[in-house]
C-alpha cells in the first residue's frame, strides 16, 4: 500500500467500483457488510451513506490500512478508534465490526483484541487460521466463538479455511477467489458448511476491475493481485444466487447467543 500522504494525488475507481457491487448485490436481494477504511469515509462519506441506506452494515477496515503488527497497541489503538467515530459520523449507526489490512495479525500482537474492545468495538473478522503473507495464526479457532477478557467479551469471525491436499487453505475471498476456479471453491465451501461453520465471503472494490491502477510490486504479489480480474464477478454473480447470505451484525443478532466461549488472558 503507497503511504497515505500519497493517496490524495493517486487516481481512484473507487466510486464506479463500489457502485457496481452495491448494485449487484441490490439485484441478488442480499446485504452485506461493508468494511470501510475511514480515509475512505471521510474522502466518500457518500458511499457509506449509499451502502446504509440501502441496509448493509457499516464496518470499519481501520483508517489508514496499516498492517497490524507493524504498530505499536497505543498507535492501532487510535488508529481503530478513528475509523470506528469517522465512519459512525457519516453513516449515522454504529459500527461495531472490525477487519484488518491484510489480516494482519500474528503471534506478536496478541494484544490486538483487548484494543479492539478499549476502542468500542463488538466484534472482528481478522483472524486467518493458517499462512498468510501478512500475518496469520496458524492453528487458531477456525469457527466463529466469542472470546472473553477482563474487560469484555468480542466475538470473532474467522476467515474460511477448509482442508485441501493436507493443508489448511482459504478459497473465499481475495486473490484465492480470484484463482481458483468456481467449481473447486463452491466444493470447498460445501466442505466447510457439512463441518457446521459458516462460510466467509470477502471481495474489494478492486477486484472487478480488470482496468484499475496498478502498483509497482514483484512479480508473486503482482499475480495474486491482478489474477483473472475480468472473471471475478461472474464468480460473485454465482455466489450471490447459490449461497444463503448474510451480515455479521444478523448473524451475530441470530446465533451470538451460542457462539462457544474461550476464557483469555
Amino acid at each position: 500500500t503507497p503511504p497515505l500522504s500519497a493517496w490524495e494525488g493517486l487516481p481512484s475507481h473507487i466510486e464506479r467500483n463500489f457502485r457496481r457491487l452495491l448494485e449487484m448485490f441490490d439485484q441478488a436481494g442480499v446485504k452485506t457488510t461493508c468494511f470501510f477504511l475511514g480515509w475512505v469515509g471521510e474522502r466518500f462519506p457518500h458511499l457509506v451513506r449509499e451502502a446504509a441506506e440501502g441496509g448493509h452494515e457499516i464496518a470499519s477496515h481501520g483508517y489508514a490500512h496499516r498492517l497490524v503488527h507493524s504498530q505499536t497497541r497505543d498507535e492501532f489503538y487510535a488508529d481503530a478508534l478513528r475509523a470506528r467515530e469517522v465512519l459512525e459520523e457519516v453513516a449515522g449507526v454504529p459500527v461495531r465490526g472490525y477487519r484488518s489490512a491484510g489480516f494482519s495479525i500474528n503471534e506478536d500482537t496478541g494484544w490486538f483484541f483487548e484494543a479492539l474492545l478499549e476502542a468500542g468495538y463488538a466484534y472482528d473478522s481478522s483472524v486467518f487460521p493458517a499462512s498468510h503473507g501478512h500475518g496469520g495464526l496458524h492453528g487458531a479457532n477456525r469457527a466463529p466463538h466469542k472470546r472473553q477478557y477482563a474487560s469484555g467479551t468480542l466475538a470473532e469471525f474467522p476467515i474460511t479455511v477448509a482442508d485441501f491436499a493436507g493443508k489448511p487453505m482459504c478459497f473465499f475471498g481475495g486473490g484465492y477467489l480470484r484463482l481458483f476456479p468456481y467449481g473447486l471453491i463452491r466444493r470447498q465451501a460445501g466442505q466447510v458448511l457439512r463441518e457446521g461453520r459458516p462460510v466467509v465471503f470477502y471481495i474489494h472494490p478492486r477486484e472487478i476491475d480488470p482496468d484499475h491502477p496498478r502498483l509497482p510490486m514483484g512479480w508473486k504479489r503482482r499475480f495474486k493481485s491482478y489474477v483473472n480480474l475480468r472473471s471475478t464477478p461472474r464468480k460473485i454473480e454465482r455466489i450471490l444466487r447459490e449461497f444463503r447470505l448474510t451480515t455479521f451484525r444478523d448473524y451475530l443478532a441470530r446465533y451470538g447467543e451460542t457462539l462457544p466461549h474461550e476464557r483469555c488472558v
